[in-house]
C-alpha cells in the first residue's frame, strides 16, 4: 500500500513513477500545486438523473391484442357482411307452397341473421321447452313442499305419530346384553362385595 500511496504523491515522485501512474490512471489529472490528484469521468455531458417511469407493458400489451383481434375478427367479418350484402342481398317475399312448414331461420330477412340464427344459436322453441321443463319442475317441488308442511303440521296436532325427529332407542338391547353379562358374572364370582 505504501507504493501505491508513493505514487499519489507528484511532488515526491521522479519522471519514471510519474509515467507509470499516467499509464495505470490515464483519466486522473493533478494540480501539481496543492498535490491534489481528481479523476475526469466521461459522462456524456447529460444531467446525471434516471427518472423513474410507471412501466406501459400493460398499455402495449393491451394495444397489440386490440389490433389483433381487429385485424383477425372485425375486419374479415365485415368483409363478409359487405360482399354478403352486395351479392346475396335480403330476402324477399314469396308465396308459401301448400303444407309447407318455414323453418325458424327463414323468418329473418338478412341473410347474415339468418346464418346465425341457424348455425349459431338454439332454436327458440327447444329454448321455450326447456324453460316450461324448468317451471314444471319448479311446480312439483313447490307441490312437494306444501305436502310436506302439511304433513308435518298434521303430525304436530294431532301427536299420534312417530314425527321426524323421532329416532328410535337401539341401545336398549346392548344394555340388556351388558346386564345380563354382568349377571352372569357375579354369578361365577360369587357376591364377595
Amino acid at each position: 500500500m505504501a507504493a501505491w500511496s508513493t505514487l499519489a504523491k507528484p511532488q515526491q515522485t521522479s519522471a519514471v513513477l510519474q509515467g507509470i501512474r499516467r499509464l495505470l490512471a490515464p483519466n486522473a489529472t493533478s494540480d501539481l500545486r496543492h498535490g491534489i490528484t481528481q479523476q475526469i469521468r466521461c459522462g456524456g455531458g447529460h444531467h446525471k438523473e434516471m427518472f423513474i417511469t410507471p412501466s406501459r407493458f400493460q398499455w402495449n400489451k393491451c394495444k397489440d391484442m386490440v389490433h389483433y383481434y381487429v385485424f383477425l375478427g372485425v375486419i374479415p367479418l365485415s368483409l363478409i357482411t359487405f360482399f354478403v350484402n352486395i351479392y346475396v342481398g335480403p330476402a324477399t317475399l314469396t308465396p308459401i307452397p301448400e303444407n309447407y312448414k318455414p323453418k325458424y331461420w327463414e323468418y329473418y330477412r338478412h341473410p347474415v341473421t339468418r346464418f346465425i340464427s341457424r348455425y349459431i344459436m338454439p332454436n327458440p322453441q327447444m329454448e321455450y321447452e326447456r324453460h316450461m321443463n324448468v317451471l314444471h319442475e319448479e311446480e312439483e317441488r313447490r307441490q312437494l313442499y306444501l305436502l310436506e308442511k302439511k304433513v308435518k303440521q298434521l303430525m304436530a296436532e294431532r301427536s299420534d305419530y312417530q314425527a321426524y325427529y323421532y329416532s328410535p332407542n337401539t341401545a336398549i338391547k346392548y344394555y340388556r346384553k351388558m346386564k345380563e353379562v354382568k349377571k352372569e358374572e357375579n354369578d361365577r364370582q360369587g357376591d364377595n362385595l
